[in-house]
């Protein structure tokens, strides 16, 4: 495991940094074991009351010098991160894929996306952009501006261990805020390659301690934050009931809450459609990170005309698939994240067959040489009804539901009618179903794609879903705008003090 000492986690124990140290701490001792082979990679202790006090402390007064760096130069310490993550991304990838379990291309994607949210950001640094209005006064001025928030809390997921990281800091640090991140404890280790990277570009530029900061640890750190009115915005990647929960708390205290949360990800494929793509993109939207992505494709729903063609050519793919280390580039898919994962995949199964579901693609867990992990499963197929009760669920597993349709209308209210809102697709060349299907009659998701799948999105748009997804954006267009404050300013140039809506206030 060469890459272990090139990313300097052969000798763990700290868990909590301020970017410029590692500070000790009583709290949790964390193990992650890989989901590979089962080996144990490293052992973490996590944070406690006093270390995230510190932490805390170390933000608040970074924050009052960072915050006065102009942007510009902010951006281009983010320049630097990104030149680092560009050396380090064989390391890192391979990193990403072995304590996660997504594929080894998967993982150097996840790292590119660090690098392409970098490049975005140094631009942006540029163009923090407010309005200028017309007072309707004489001889005043009109204008926003947006100013730093402060501390941003960052509660990640483990299927992007890194890149959502990445979406939120590396636009939170050009704005002007500092981070403070708490990983999920299921990869801690993804965390610490990143701070040790991020550490030798922030001292080469004498950032002050505590814009960078890292606090692992489990639920009970991830509720300090949340609850913590010290922490203004809260961003938080996970499942709808965790985020349910931070949005709970986060709100009591009128706090921000920028929640990125469950899918429920549906493909129509018209019978206009090329099946060649749809084929293709169904395939790796349903598979791909052994369909633990949030826009993992979860339904498909097929026009009657086509549906036993696209079945067919389904099952024929699903054979094809090679389940093994993700490691060994000639794998398609890896293993699910822990054993808990594999026991909700399999309840999964059981309740769709009970409740009437036809599985033409059989699951079931690996086992023998190269599963011994117990964290390997097959992807499966199921002929469902819309109205199962497990449909509206969403299984972080590779559970493929396909249900038919016969009208556009129809298979869009199947895919609008569950709680989820995050990504949705229709394969199509017919440019009014296209239409339509992007209109207000359309997918109600934050993400609507024309012939490509629900996953697999760039950083240059603004990321994020409806519903019970959380209503949330990261990444690109103009969601720098929740890392920072809004103000409105108006001047007064003239030698009188007229008001506004022609009040008169004369003495």
């Amino acid at each position: 495991m060469d890459f272990l000492h090139t990313l300097k986690l052969e000798t763990l124990n700290k868990g909590v940094s301020t970017g410029a140290n590692w500070i000790s701490s009583t709290g949790e001792t964390l193990r992650s074991h890989s989901p590979v082979d089962g080996k144990l990679i490293g052992s973490v202790t996590g944070a406690d009351k006093e270390s995230y006090e510190h932490v805390i402390a170390k933000a608040q007064a970074a924050f009052v010098t960072w915050k006065t760096w102009p942007a510009p130069k902010r951006g281009e310490v983010v320049r630097q991160i990104g030149e680092a993550l560009r050396h380090y991304k064989e390391p890192l990838g391979k990193l990403v894929s072995y304590e996660m379990g997504k594929s080894l291309q998967e993982g150097y994607g996840e790292v590119q996306e660090m690098i392409d949210i970098c490049d975005f950001a140094v631009g942006l640094s540029r163009q923090l952009y407010g309005l200028t209005m017309h007072s309707e006064r004489p001889a005043h001025r009109m204008y926003e501006q947006y100013h730093p928030l402060g501390i941003v809390g960052i509660i990640s997921a483990f299927n992007f261990p890194v890149a959502v990281w990445s979406w939120n800091s590396m636009l939170a640090w050009i704005c002007g805020d500092v981070c403070i991140w708490k990983p999920s404890e299921k990869t801690p280790l993804c965390a610490i390659a990143c701070q040790h990277i991020i550490k030798d570009v922030f001292k080469k530029n004498n950032i002050p301690e505590g814009v960078c900061n890292l606090v692992i640890g489990g639920r009970e750190v991830g509720e300090w934050m949340s609850n913590d009115i010290r922490i203004p915005l809260v961003s938080a990647t996970g499942s709808t009931r965790m985020g349910k929960a931070v949005g709970a708390a986060v709100g009591a205290r009128l706090g921000r809450a920028l929640l990125e949360l469950g899918g429920n990800n549906a493909i129509i494929i018209s019978k206009d459609a090329d099946l060649d793509i749809a084929i293709i993109g169904s395939l790796f939207g349903a598979v791909g990170t052994a369909g633990q992505r949030c826009t993992s494709t979860r339904r498909l729903i097929i026009h009657e005309d086509v549906y036993d063609k696209v079945k067919t050519r389904l099952v024929t793919a699903y054979k094809q698939l090679k389940i093994g280390d993700p490691l060994n580039e000639v794998h398609h898919v890896g293993p699910l994240i822990d054993t808990d994962a594999v026991k909700m995949y399999v309840e999964a199964i059981e309740k769709c067959k009970a409740e009437g579901g036809n599985f033409i693609v059989e699951g079931g867990v690996l086992s023998g040489e190269g599963y011994q992990s117990g964290c390997y499963v097959k992807p499966c197929i199921a002929e469902v009804n819309a109205d199962l009760e497990i449909v509206r669920h969403e299984t972080f597993a590779p559970i493929l539901y396909l249900l038919k349709y016969k009208t556009l209308d129809e298979a869009i209210y199947i895919q609008n009618e569950v709680p989820q809102g995050l990504s949705s697709s229709i394969m199509t060349l017919n440019m009014r179903e296209a239409e339509q299907y992007l209109s207000h009659a359309g997918s109600d998701c934050g993400i609507a794609n024309v012939n490509i799948g629900t996953s697999g999105a760039e950083i240059g748009g603004a990321f994020g879903g409806e519903k019970e997804t959380g209503g949330g954006r990261e990444s690109g267009s103009d969601a720098w705008k929740i890392y920072m404050r809004r103000q409105t300013n108006t001047i007064n140039y003239s030698n009188n003090l007229p008001l506004a809506q022609g009040i008169k206030f004369d003495l």
